[in-house]
């Protein structure tokens, strides 16, 4: 069976020590470094953006898993490939041609993700199921950090795990938001690859400690 992967989100990371907190998730059991970009105007929050970007891939050993919480997406995908971004997800919600970027992520040599706001059903990815390396499911609204999680989550990814093994596709679920060890074996029961944790790990008084523990309830 495939490990389930531990993603510490770095928007809940001390911006005035980001280089010691990227550096504790280089020393930790965590897979992936996920990084939230947000234009203030796809969602109610601005992040960071390119510099910050920049200056995280200097440091980090781990897979950079970008996740575009931004308007018009295309306009950037060559951008974060040249940064260093290895997964490149974009929100269904803000494609118009969603296939097309999804090519265009691709041919930048990066995977290619989709994210599903709280009310966006999976049943809208039957159709592109088989070009998507993974999807992510946001289990809080987009924009803020420290949410609580929403129950729904769990049929969701229940249904897209059904849809994943029917078209026979290699599509990882990713869940973003409220992840922490109370719901994490629930997660990957439903068909959770990749849990990406943010206040949970980086609030805790002993973050590696914490990334060891969630990563081995997840593969329980």
């Amino acid at each position: 069976m495939d490990q389930k992967l531990i993603a510490p989100s770095v928007l809940a990371a001390d911006f005035a020590n980001l280089q010691r907190d990227i550096e504790m998730v280089n020393a930790s059991e965590a897979d992936w470094f996920h990084i939230d970009i947000m234009d203030g105007v796809f969602v109610p929050n601005i992040s960071f953006g390119m510099p910050v970007l920049e200056a995280i891939a200097k440091h980090a050993k781990k897979t950079i898993d970008v996740h575009l919480m931004i308007v018009d997406p295309d306009r950037y995908i060559k951008t974060f490939a040249d940064l260093g971004a290895n997964n490149l997800t974009v929100h269904y919600e803000a494609c118009t041609h969603l296939h097309r970027t999804l090519q265009a992520i691709k041919a930048e040599g990066m995977k290619a993700g989709v994210a599903l706001n709280p009310h966006t059903p999976v049943s809208l990815l039957q159709d592109i199921i088989n070009d998507l390396d993974q999807v992510c499911i946001m289990s809080v609204n987009p924009g803020f950090g420290g949410q609580s999680f929403i129950e729904n989550t769990y049929k969701k990814v229940s249904e897209l795990k059904e849809m994943i093994l029917k078209n026979n596709a290699k599509t990882k679920i990713e869940i973003d938001g409220g992840v922490t060890s109370k719901n994490a074996k629930q997660l990957t029961e439903a068909g959770a690859d990749i849990l990406v944790a943010g206040s949970f790990v980086f609030k805790s008084k002993t973050p590696l400690q914490t990334i060891k523990e969630l990563r081995a309830i997840a593969n329980s």
